[in-house]
C-alpha cells in the first residue's frame, strides 16, 4: 500500500497566503480599493429611491424627479466602470500568484527525495498536478476574486442599511443564528470531507496507472477480473467520499436560505409597523428594505463560493503538502578527498523491519569499471541506486572520497556520481533541448560529440530538422532505442566521474548495445564505471564483477577467476553461453 505524500496544515497555508499578500501589496489593496468604491457606488441607488419615494408622498416636481433618475444612473454606470477595473486588476492578480505558486509546485517536486516518490506512489503526485492545481486555478482565478467582492460589497450594504436608522439591525441579527450555526457546522467538516474525497482521486489514478503500466502482467496472469474489482472498490471509495460532501451541501445551503431571507421579510414588516408609529419615514422603509434585499446577493455568492473555496483551500494545503517532504539527505559542506566509491556494511529497507540489503561492503577504484550480476530480484538495482546515492542507507555509509554521498548537495553529488536507467524520458521539446539539460550551455559541436558516443548523430542528422526537430508529447515520437540513445548521450555531457548504469543498454539489441557500450568504454576511459546488467558480455569486460544474491554480495572478482571459481558466477557464465 502507497503512503500518500503530506498535507500542509490551515496554519501553513494561511502563512502562504499571507506571504502571497505581502509580496504583491499595490496590487492586492488597489483591487480591493476598487471593489470597496465600485461597492459605495452600488449603495447609492437604494438611497435615492426611498428619496424618491419621500419627495412623490410630499408632493414634487417633474424636475427633481428627473435629476434624482439621473443620479441613479450616473451612479450606476460609475459602478460598472469601477467594477470593470477592479475585476481586471483581481484578474491580474490572481494569474501572477498562480503563476508564482505553480513555480513553486513543480521546483518543490522535482527537489522530492525519489525514495519519497517511489514510496508515495504516482497517483498521488498525478492528482495533485492535475485535479488539485485545476481546481485552485478555478479557486485563484474566479471564486477568490468574486468572494472577496461579495464579502466588501455585503459588508458596506450593511453599514448603508445601518445608518437609515438603528432598528435596521434588528431583522439583520435575526439572520445570525442560523448563519454562524450553519457555517460552523459546515467548516468543521468540510476539510475533512474533501481531503478524503481528493485522497480517493489518487487512489483511482494509483490503480489505474499500475493496471496500465502492468498490462502486460495483468493479461498474461489472467488478473483481469481482480483489477476491475480493485478500481470497482476505488470508484465506491469515491463515491462514498463524494455523497458526504453533498450531504454537507445539502444542509448547509438550506440553513444560509434562511439567513438571508429571514430578515428581508422582517425588515419590511417591522419598517411598516415603525411608519405606522411616525417613528421613521415611507422613504427610510423603502431604502432598509432596498439595503436588506441587496444583501441577499452578496451573501449568497459568500455561501456558494465558500464551497468553492474549501475546495481551493484543499488543493492548496495538497499541492503545499509536497514542500513538507522531509530531506533524505543534510549537506554538511565536506568536501570529498577523491573520486572512490565505498560501500560499509550496507542494509536497506522499503519497508520497516524487512531489509533487502544485508551487510553489504565493496571497494571500487578510481576508473575501475565494476559489472553488478544476479538473479532478477537479488537487490542489483537497489544497491546501484544506494551508490549512486539516490537512497540514503538504513545502516552503515556509502561515500566518495570519504564523505557519505547522502552528506552532499544534488547538484554536486551528480558531479561525481550519475545513475542512468532502462526508464528514459524525452521532455517535449527539440533534440538540443532534450540533451542540454544536462549542461545548459553546451555548444551544438558538443552535442553532436555526445551523440557521436552514442551512436546516435547519423539517425539525429537524418532528422527533419536535426537538433532543432521537435521530440516528446506533440513531436516526433522516439523509438524505445532512441530515447535510450539520447538519454546516454546526455549523461556524456553531464560528464559525472562515476556512472551507475542500471540495464542501460536493455532496450538496444545484443549487437548494438556491445557495439556501443565499447563506444561509450572509450568516451568514459578514465571513469568509474558500475554496471547493472543480464547480459553478461558487460562483466566479462569489466575489471571485476559482483555478484548479488539474496540482498547479499556472494562473489567479487575478476572474471576470469570467478569462472576459475566454479561457484555462482561460473554457473551464470555457463548458462549464458549456452
Amino acid at each position: 500500500m502507497t503512503t500518500a505524500l503530506p498535507v500542509a496544515s490551515n496554519k501553513d497555508v494561511r502563512a502562504y497566503v499571507a506571504t502571497l499578500a505581502r509580496r504583491h501589496p499595490r496590487m492586492l489593496w488597489g483591487a480591493l480599493g476598487l471593489h470597496l468604491l465600485a461597492a459605495g457606488a452600488a449603495l447609492a441607488p437604494p438611497r435615492l429611491i426611498g428619496d424618491l419615494v419621500e419627495s412623490v408622498e410630499a408632493g414634487t416636481t417633474a424636475g427633481h424627479v428627473d435629476l434624482l433618475l439621473a443620479l441613479l444612473a450616473g451612479f450606476l454606470v460609475i459602478q460598472v466602470l469601477l467594477t470593470r477595473y477592479a475585476r481586471l486588476l483581481s484578474q491580474v492578480l490572481g494569474e501572477q500568484v498562480l503563476a508564482e505558486l505553480r513555480e513553486e509546485f513543480v521546483e518543490n517536486t522535482l527537489a522530492l527525495p525519489l525514495g519519497t516518490v517511489e514510496e508515495a506512489g504516482s497517483g498521488d503526485l498525478l492528482t495533485r498536478t492535475g485535479r488539485d492545481v485545476d481546481q485552485l486555478n478555478w479557486s485563484i482565478r474566479y471564486a477568490l476574486p468574486e468572494w472577496t467582492i461579495a464579502c466588501l460589497t455585503a459588508v458596506a450594504t450593511l453599514v448603508a442599511a445601518l445608518t437609515v436608522g438603528w432598528w435596521v439591525a434588528l431583522p439583520c441579527l435575526l439572520g445570525v443564528p442560523a448563519l454562524v450555526i450553519g457555517l460552523r457546522w459546515y467548516l468543521r467538516r468540510a476539510k475533512d470531507g474533501y481531503l478524503r474525497e481528493s485522497a480517493t482521486y489518487s487512489q483511482i489514478n494509483s490503480t489505474l496507472t499500475e493496471t496500465a503500466e502492468g498490462s502486460r502482467t495483468v493479461e498474461a496472469l489472467g488478473l483481469q477480473s481482480a483489477r476491475v474489482r480493485a478500481g470497482d472498490a476505488d470508484i465506491a471509495a469515491s463515491f462514498r467520499a463524494e455523497r458526504y460532501t453533498l450531504f454537507l451541501r445539502t444542509v448547509f445551503f438550506p440553513a444560509m436560505e434562511i439567513s438571508y431571507l429571514v430578515p428581508t421579510v422582517v425588515t419590511l414588516l417591522f419598517g411598516g409597523w415603525l411608519y405606522t408609529q411616525g417613528v421613521c419615514s415611507l422613504g427610510d422603509v423603502t431604502a432598509a428594505t432596498l439595503y436588506v434585499q441587496m444583501l441577499i446577493d452578496p451573501v449568497d455568492r459568500i455561501v456558494s463560493i465558500l464551497d468553492e473555496l474549501q475546495m481551493g483551500n484543499t488543493s492548496l494545503a495538497r499541492l503545499l503538502g509536497v514542500a513538507h517532504v522531509p530531506d533524505d539527505r543534510v549537506a554538511t559542506g565536506a568536501e570529498p578527498a577523491g573520486e572512490r566509491i565505498r560501500a560499509t556494511d550496507v542494509t536497506f529497507s522499503y519497508v520497516e523491519g524487512r531489509d533487502v540489503l544485508h551487510g553489504i561492503s565493496m571497494d571500487v577504484g578510481v576508473g575501475e569499471r565494476v559489472a553488478m550480476v544476479g538473479p532478477s530480484g537479488a537487490g542489483k538495482s537497489t544497491l546501484g541506486r544506494l551508490l549512486a546515492g539516490i537512497h540514503p542507507p538504513r545502516t552503515g555509509a556509502v561515500t566518495v572520497g570519504d564523505v557519505p554521498l547522502v552528506d552532499l548537495p544534488l547538484d554536486e553529488l551528480r558531479g561525481h556520481v550519475a545513475l542512468v536507467t532502462q526508464e528514459h524520458h524525452v521532455f517535449a521539446g527539440t533534440v538540443r533541448d532534450n540533451l542540454v539539460l544536462a549542461r545548459p550551455g553546451a555548444s551544438d559541436t558538443e552535442v553532436l560529440d555526445a551523440l557521436a558516443a552514442v551512436d546516435a548523430r547519423e539517425w539525429v542528422s537524418a532528422l527533419p530538422d536535426g537538433l532543432d526537430t521537435a521530440v516528446g508529447s506533440g513531436g516526433r515520437a522516439l523509438t524505445a532505442p532512441q530515447a535510450q540513445q539520447v538519454a546516454l548521450a546526455r549523461l556524456v555531457l553531464a560528464d559525472p566521474h562515476t556512472l551507475v548504469l542500471d540495464e542501460a543498454t536493455s532496450l538496444i539489441d545484443p549487437r548494438a548495445a556491445r557495439h556501443l557500450e565499447r563506444s561509450l568504454a572509450a568516451v568514459l576511459e578514465g571513469r568509474t564505471v558500475i554496471a547493472i546488467a543480464h547480459r553478461l558480455f558487460s562483466a566479462h569486460d569489466a575489471d571485476r564483477v559482483a555478484v548479488v544474491e539474496d540482498g547479499r554480495i556472494t562473489e567479487f572478482g575478476p572474471h576470469d577467476e570467478l569462472v576459475a571459481a566454479r561457484g555462482s558466477y561460473a554457473r551464470l557464465w555457463d548458462s549464458w553461453r549456452i
